[in-house]
């Protein structure tokens, strides 16, 4: 099979695409002919600067495609299945970036009738992240929710999710163009995190204080997140940034009892994976997920797709499998 592969970390020139042979399913193990390979921040940091799971590395830990073999243990019923694959490069060789993987049967999600290989490919890492980080708390139905970063893949899925699942939904962005990309996705109130009024922005929006954040750059917001937060709120914080330590005025948040909370996907608790697994699903049968705006590659441009999502591409970044 086609593959990118690295053999050592460093910048997007180690990448090469080349001819492997194909992988066979494991016990307990599906392989998946992939359509299209999603790429997100995680991809290139772990390219950059991550570890190596064997001889070489094949980037991506989000796809869709089509199951076409089963491991022993594997119910053969599953070959055809049209699936969206998570976590495929965690702790192993078999990335996305490539005409196959072989994951655990688990790591690949049946796709409703309908729903694209495109939008498949997008869900994964954004989706289950956005997830958790707004429901790790409990239920959101009735309540305001604050969203940094809404144009970006995991902001997106979460106003899609906040906005299904009942609650008032603030979108900070940096542009025009971003705001447009958070309506769009539903939500109810876009406010450029630069404006001097920023925080009185969100709080007319919502009435008052926000319940839930979904933060992208805590070192960044983290003063406007605490000016807009109403008593018992929960900040979810899932990314960092260069130099993004954060000191906490602890008072600030103890008095009115607010959560802060880090979120790292790969180890969030099992019953919290299912559950976004199954909300996901259940958002796609409804029709209540989409994709951003498409930026294109084919696999012998994987590198340029991960310096497009390490430059900041508006959008979701795809490589497209031959």
């Amino acid at each position: 099979m086609l593959a990118a592969v690295y053999e050592s970390t460093g910048p997007a020139g180690v990448l090469r695409v080349e001819e492997i042979p194909t992988p066979d399913p494991g016990p307990g193990e599906v392989r998946v002919r992939l359509a299209v390979s999603g790429v997100n921040p995680t991809d290139w940091k772990s390219r950059s600067t991550g570890s190596i799971s064997g001889a070489f590395q094949i980037p991506n830990q989000d796809g869709a495609g089509v199951i076409d073999a089963v491991g022993d243990g594997v119910d053969t019923e599953r070959i055809g299945q049209r699936v969206w694959v998570y976590f495929a490069a965690w702790k192993r060789p078999w990335g996305t970036a490539a005409q196959w993987t072989v994951l655990p049967a688990a790591q690949a999600v049946p796709m409703p009738p309908g729903v694209s290989f495109e939008l498949g490919a997008s869900l994964g890492i954004p989706a289950l992240t956005a997830h958790r980080c707004l429901f790790a708390d409990g239920p959101i139905g009735g309540l305001s929710v604050l969203v940094a970063g809404g144009a970006g893949a995991v902001g997106h899925a979460a106003i899609e999710l906040a906005h299904r699942a009942g609650a008032r939904v603030v979108a900070t962005v940096s542009n025009d163009e971003k705001a447009e990309l958070a309506r769009l996705a539903g939500a109810d109130a876009a406010v450029n995190y630069r404006d001097a009024d920023a925080a009185e922005q969100i709080r007319r929006a919502v009435d008052g204080g926000v319940d839930r954040i979904v933060e992208v750059a805590l070192a960044g917001n983290l003063d406007l997140d605490l000016d807009v937060c109403a008593p018992n709120a929960a900040i979810a914080s899932y990314a960092t940034q260069a130099g993004g330590e954060v000191t906490v005025a602890v008072r600030r948040l103890m008095t009115p009892n607010i959560v802060l909370r880090f979120v790292l996907v790969y180890t969030m608790p099992a019953a919290a994976l299912q559950a976004a697994i199954a909300d996901v699903t259940g958002a796609l049968r409804a029709g209540a997920l989409t994709t951003l705006p498409l930026h294109r590659f084919s696999l012998d441009e994987a590198a340029a797709a991960h310096d497009a999502v390490e430059a900041g591409a508006v959008g979701k970044v795809l490589i497209d499998l031959p």
